[in-house]
C-alpha cells in the first residue's frame, strides 16, 4: 500500500482533474434526463404473460383509456333528460381537450329517430323523449351506468402523450350538479411522473444533510463529514450520467438507485477518513494515506465488491425493472469505490486534518461499551437467538404483493379512485380476452360464446363479462350485423377482429385464488382463445417478485462467498464473515412479515442488498482483527478500538439517511426505510458481537 499511497499523493492533482472532467461530463448528460412514468411498461415487457396482453392491445388497437367517472350530487339521475345534457356537455368539454383523441360515453353519437348528432343542445330540445330508449341504443349501456343511475363512467382515450392528456383531462371544469373522478393507467402515470420529480428533487438533498451530520457525529470535523460522503455524491452522479448518456429512462424503480448509492457507497469514504483522522499527528501525507489504506484500503476493495455483488444478484431475477434496479447500483457503487480509493485520498493529502475531537457523539462511549459486550459470549447469544425467534416466528407468514398500485398510501387519490371505480363499475383494470370466432363461419357459434361467457360470468369474483355476442340479440338487426363486422364503435374500443371477438371482465372483490381459477377455466376452453390484463400480469410479476427474493438471496450468498474465500484462502474466516448477515438476513424476511410488510418490486430486493451491504461490517471487523492479532491477546479489543465506532456510524448512517424517504410520497419507499433501520442494526450487532464470540478467548484478554 505504501507504493500506492505515494503514487496517489505525488499525483492527486491529475487524479483530481481527471475526477473533475468525469463529472462535469455527467453533470452535461443530466440535461437528458427522461422519466418513464409508464408502470405498465417495464412490467409487460420481457415478461411472457405481458407479452400477451401486449399482442392482445395491439391486435384490436386498444389503448389505455382514461376513466371519468360523473357523478350527479343535485338529485338528478342519467334516467332523466336534464342529467343526460350534463353528460353531453361534460362529454364535449372532455372532447375538446388538447390530446383527447376519443370520448365514448353512454349517450349514441347519433339521434336513432332521426340520425343527427347528439349534442347537449339537441338533447335539451327533446322534451318528453324517454331517456332509456335512448341511451339503449348504446349496446354498452349496462357497463357504463350504476344501479341508481348517479353516476356514469365516460372513456377518454389520449393521443401521443397519455400523460398530458391525463393533465389536461384532470384539469377541465365539471358541469354544475356533477362531482368528477379520475382513474385508469394515464392517470396513474401523471400521478406517478410529479412524485418522481418531487423524489429527486427533495430526497437525495435530504439524505446527504442527514448523512453529514450522522457521519459529523461520530467524526467531530464538518470538512471530513462531507469529504466522507463526497465519493458516494460522485458515484451516484456518474450513475446517473451514464444511464443519460446511454439515453436510459428514470421509472419508479431506478429513482431510488442514487439514493442507495449516495448511502450504501459512502462506507469506503467514512472509514478512511477516520483512520486518516487517527492518523493526524503524522505530518507526512504519503505516511498519512499509506497509513490508513494499509487498515481499510483491503477491506474497501472487498466492500466495494460484496456491496457491488449484493446488487448483482439481482441480476439473477426474471423482473427486468429488479434486474435494472441492480445493474445501475451496482455500477454506481463501483464508481464510489474507486472514488473513495483514488480521489478521496488524492483530494484530503492536501488537507490540514485534526485529531479526533473528543466532542463527537458517536466515540469513546460506544467502543468502552462493545469491549464490555464481548468479554463474555452472553450478549452474542443473546442477539443470535432475538433474531433467529424472529425468523422461525415471522418467515412462515411472508406474503407476495400482487397489488399494481403498491407504491401509492391508502389515501392516495388515485388509489381511492380505483377503489370507487371498482365499486361502482367493477375493477378499475379490467381483464381482457379473445373469443375464438369466425365470422363468415356458423351462426352458433355465438350461442357457444354466450354460454362460455355466461360460464366465465358465474366464477367467484367476476361481476360482469361482455362481448358484442351479448347484445347482439338485444339490437335491431342492421345494428347486430355492424356490431359483429366491427363497423360500430363502441366506447370500450374495438371488439371485433378477422378471428375472434375481444371480450371484457369486470371483476370485484377477487382473491390470487379466483385469478388462478379465471386462468384454469379460460385454458380448458375451447372457446377462449386467451383471458389477460394487468391483474393477470401483476399476479405473474408477484410470482416472479418471489422467485426473485430467492434466487437473487442464493445469487449474493454464492458471490459473496467466493469473494470472501479468494481474499482470505481461509474456510473458518469465510464462514465467520458469513454467520452474521446470514442472521441479519433470515431476521428482516422475519421482520418483514411479522410488520404486515408485503414482497413488491421494492421490498423484495431489500434483503439481497442488505446481505451485501452488511457483509461490510464483518470485513473491515476481521481486516482489524487481523491486524491486531499480531500484537498478542486482546486483539478483538483492539480492533474494536479502530474498527468498532465507524462499523457503528455507517450502520446508524445507512438508516438515519434512509429516513429520509419518508418524505417521499411513495408507500414503498416508506416500507424500505423501516426495513433498513431493522438490517442495518441488526447487520451491525450481529458483527460486532457474534463474530468475537466465535474466536478465541484470547481475543478479549486484558490488553
Amino acid at each position: 500500500m505504501d507504493r500506492i499511497a505515494r503514487l496517489i499523493v505525488e499525483r492527486s492533482r491529475v487524479i483530481l482533474v481527471l475526477t473533475a472532467l468525469v463529472s462535469v461530463l455527467a453533470a452535461s448528460m443530466l440535461f437528458r434526463m427522461q422519466f418513464n412514468a409508464d408502470m405498465a411498461s417495464f412490467v409487460l415487457e420481457g415478461n411472457p404473460t405481458g407479452e400477451e396482453f401486449k399482442e392482445l392491445q395491439d391486435k384490436y388497437s386498444t389503448a389505455d383509456p382514461i376513466n371519468v367517472i360523473a357523478t350527479l350530487t343535485d338529485g338528478s339521475t342519467y334516467r332523466d333528460l336534464d342529467g343526460i345534457v350534463k353528460l353531453a356537455l361534460l362529454t364535449r368539454s372532455l372532447d375538446n381537450v388538447e390530446g383527447v383523441a376519443e370520448v365514448g360515453s353512454l349517450i349514441p353519437d347519433v339521434n336513432p329517430l332521426t340520425g343527427e348528432p347528439l349534442g347537449p343542445e339537441s338533447l335539451a330540445d327533446l322534451a318528453g323523449i324517454d331517456v332509456g330508449t335512448l341511451i339503449a341504443q348504446n349496446p354498452a349501456a349496462s357497463l357504463l351506468i350504476d344501479e341508481s343511475a348517479t353516476s356514469t363512467l365516460v372513456f377518454v382515450v389520449p393521443g401521443d402523450d397519455s400523460v398530458a392528456a391525463a393533465r389536461a383531462v384532470d384539469d377541465i371544469e365539471a358541469p354544475s350538479g356533477m362531482e368528477l373522478t379520475f382513474s385508469g393507467n394515464p392517470t396513474v402515470f401523471a400521478r406517478v411522473l410529479d412524485q418522481l420529480s418531487l423524489i429527486l428533487l427533495v430526497v437525495p438533498p435530504l439524505v446527504i444533510i442527514l448523512l453529514i451530520g450522522t457521519f459529523y457525529a461520530t467524526i467531530g470535523d464538518r470538512r471530513l463529514s462531507a469529504l466522507a460522503i463526497l465519493p458516494a455524491v460522485l458515484g451516484s452522479l456518474w450513475t446517473f450520467g451514464l444511464i443519460f448518456g446511454l439515453g436510459r429512462e428514470v421509472d419508479i424503480v431506478t429513482v431510488i438507485v442514487p439514493i442507495f448509492v449516495i448511502v450504501m457507497g459512502s462506507a469506503d469514504g467514512l472509514h478512511f477518513v477516520t483512520h486518516f483522522q487517527q492518523e493526524a499527528d503524522e505530518p507526512d501525507a504519503v505516511k498519512r494515506t499509506a497509513s490508513a489504506l494499509r487498515h481499510v484500503g483491503i477491506p474497501m476493495i472487498l466492500t466495494t465488491v460484496s456491496t457491488a455483488a449484493g446488487f448483482l444478484s439481482l441480476l439473477f431475477t426474471d423482473v427486468q425493472p429488479i434486474q435494472q434496479l441492480g445493474l445501475f447500483a451496482a455500477i454506481g457503487i463501483g464508481f464510489a469505490g474507486v472514488i473513495s480509493f483514488f480521489s478521496l485520498p488524492a483530494l484530503i493529502s492536501h488537507i490540514t486534518v485534526e485529531p479526533l475531537h473528543h466532542s463527537a457523539l458517536i466515540g469513546p462511549g460506544v467502543t468502552r461499551g462493545l469491549r464490555r459486550l464481548v468479554r463474555t459470549r452472553v450478549p452474542a447469544l443473546v442477539v443470535s437467538g432475538v433474531l433467529l425467534a424472529l425468523a422461525v416466528v415471522g418467515l412462515p407468514n411472508l406474503a407476495v404483493n400482487s397489488d399494481q398500485l403498491f407504491f401509492f398510501q391508502d389515501d392516495d387519490p388515485v388509489r381511492l379512485a380505483f377503489e370507487k371505480t371498482e365499486d361502482l363499475f367493477g375493477g378499475a383494470t379490467p381483464l381482457a380476452g379473445e373469443f375464438v370466432y369466425d365470422p363468415g363461419g356458423d351462426p352458433a357459434q355465438l350461442d357457444e360464446i354466450r354460454d362460455a361467457s355466461a360460464r366465465l360470468e358465474s366464477l367467484p369474483g367476476i361481476r360482469t363479462v361482455f362481448s358484442v355476442a351479448n347484445v347482439v340479440e338485444s339490437v335491431p338487426a342492421p345494428q347486430a350485423q355492424a356490431l359483429l363486422s366491427g363497423e360500430f364503435e363502441l366506447p370500450v374500443g374495438d371488439m371485433v377482429s378477422d378471428d375472434g371477438l375481444r371480450f371484457v371482465v369486470l371483476p370485484e372483490d377477487f382473491s390470487t385464488d379466483d385469478l388462478e381459477g379465471w386462468l384454469e377455466f379460460a385454458e380448458g376452453e375451447s372457446t377462449i382463445r386467451t383471458l389477460t390484463g394487468m391483474p393477470v400480469v401483476w399476479d405473474e410479476v408477484a410470482r416472479l417478485v418471489l422467485n426473485a427474493q430467492v434466487t437473487s438471496l442464493i445469487a449474493a450468498f454464492i458471490l459473496v462467498t467466493i469473494m470472501l474465500f479468494a481474499a482470505y484462502r481461509r474456510v473458518r474466516e469465510t464462514l465467520v464473515s458469513l454467520v452474521p448477515i446470514a442472521l441479519t438476513v433470515v431476521s428482516l424476511l422475519g421482520f418483514i412479515a411479522l410488520s404486515g410488510i408485503q414482497l413488491n418490486l421494492m421490498t423484495a430486493v431489500a434483503s439481497s442488498i442488505v446481505l451485501g451491504v452488511g457483509i461490510d461490517y464483518a470485513i473491515h471487523y476481521i481486516a482489524a482483527i487481523d491486524l491486531a492479532r499480531r500484537d498478542g491477546p486482546g486483539f478483538v479489543l483492539r480492533a474494536i478500538d479502530r474498527a468498532g465506532r465507524p462499523i457503528v456510524a455507517n450502520a446508524l448512517g445507512i438508516a438515519v439517511a434512509l429516513t429520509a424517504l419518508w418524505v417521499s410520497p411513495l408507500k414503498s419507499h416508506h416500507q424500505i426505510s423501516m426495513i433498513m433501520w431493522v438490517a442495518m442494526a441488526s447487520a451491525a450487532l450481529a458483527a460486532l458481537l457474534v463474530i468475537p464470540a466465535l474466536l478465541d478467548r484470547d481475543g478479549v484478554a486484558a490488553d
